[in-house]
């Protein structure tokens, strides 16, 4: 088994869910979400979701969270990590605007 490192970009995250750097895990691979942070780009509060799509269902990391202007959100990183299987991915979406950059960080098992 090979295990390889990846970060995954998103610029500009408003109103419609977007999946992170457009990465859905590959067949016959199990990717390990080592870090996941949202930046807040614009000048006021907002609230930001973050959630794991497996194909057909949606399971919430966090919910409408609040990130004030300047301010980041790590919600999964240090102690915690996220296992995804075949088909799943990442997705963020917030309440205002192109207000979120997005950085997720991943070690891919093939």
């Amino acid at each position: 088994m090979a295990n390889t490192f990846y970060r995954k970009f998103s610029g500009n995250v408003g109103n419609t869910a977007v999946t992170v750097g457009s990465y859905t895990v590959g067949t016959s691979t199990t990717s390990v979400i080592v870090g996941l942070t949202l930046c807040n780009v614009v000048g006021s509060t907002i609230n930001a979701s973050v959630y794991i799509n497996n194909g057909s269902n949606n399971y919430y990391i966090i919910k409408s969270a609040p990130i004030s202007s300047g301010g980041a959100l790590v919600p999964i990183g240090g102690e915690q990590k996220v296992i995804l299987q075949t088909g799943d991915n990442v997705r963020v979406v917030s309440d205002t605007a192109s207000s979120i950059d997005c950085v997720l960080s991943i070690m891919e098992i093939t």
